[in-house]
């Protein structure tokens, strides 16, 4: 690499982040903290996943997720519960919603209103845990309806990120292109497509600036899902530093 190249950078992700998977969330920390060499990752924030596990009433959790950020780890909000309780209208809506995600398409069919009800409530939520700003907002399942997009606009956040793209929601500039690294475990077909999108990756992905990667606590279920993305981290890595979302802003 030259002197006036600009360093290739990993971004690296952990999804779900939240009490309802602690001891999964957990396992994924060490092992990148292992992998990339300190806690050069982001995690996603979920202030109450289904409903079911909400993070203003443990304590204990606040307090490890503002250990970590403390360490140095990037905290993004994500959403509000990740569940998707939206009747959706137009057929490509459905599709993504049926498709491309298990229910978890929180934001896909949110008015504005609605979504920037959600977005305040969860940052406030997860900036008094972590004492400081949330780094950004992603979408559950990186999906998001028009409504969300217009109340991203509206609340300020740093950065947002979608399959394909890191951009600032306040002016649309896109930092980063290129499709994130994820794995599906929900059935063997999903896996197996996973694996084959991840080996094609590996070396497609190469000549990117920017490369991400995202895991999901349902990975922790799989050897054979855990071994591949170590592999995909290794080779990553081959030319490229860990770094940081706020990289791209020049924070």
């Amino acid at each position: 690499m030259s002197a006036t190249e600009p360093a290739k950078r990993l971004l690296a992700s952990i999804h779900d982040v939240g009490p309802r998977f602690e001891a999964e969330v957990d396992m994924l920390a060490e092992r990148f903290e292992r992998r990339l060499g300190g806690p050069h990752f982001a995690m996603l924030v979920v202030p109450d996943h289904w409903n079911a596990a909400p993070l203003k009433r443990d304590g204990a959790f606040k307090a490890r997720l503002r250990g970590w950020a403390d360490r140095g780890v990037e905290m993004f909000l994500h959403g509000w519960s990740h569940r998707d309780d939206q009747h959706h209208e137009s057929a490509l809506a459905v599709f993504k919603a049926k498709r491309m995600t298990a229910g978890e398409g929180e934001f896909l069919g949110l008015d504005r209103a609605e979504a920037a009800r959600r977005m305040r409530d969860g940052r406030a939520l997860v900036e008094d845990a972590i004492g400081r700003p949330v780094a950004g907002f992603i979408a559950p399942a990186w999906l998001y309806g028009e409504g969300a997009m217009r109340a991203l606009a509206d609340e300020g956040f740093a950065l947002a990120e979608d399959h394909m793209k890191v951009w600032r929601p306040a002016n649309g500039e896109v930092l980063a292109r290129g499709p994130v690294v994820t794995w599906a475990s929900r059935s063997p077909a999903r896996k197996a497509s996973s694996f084959a999108f991840a080996a094609l990756a590996r070396r497609a992905l190469r000549p990117l600036p920017v490369v991400r990667l995202a895991v999901h606590p349902g990975d922790t279920r799989s050897p054979a899902l855990l071994a591949d993305i170590d592999r995909t981290l290794a080779a990553f890595l081959t030319g490229r530093a860990p770094g940081r979302y706020g990289d791209l802003m020049g924070n």
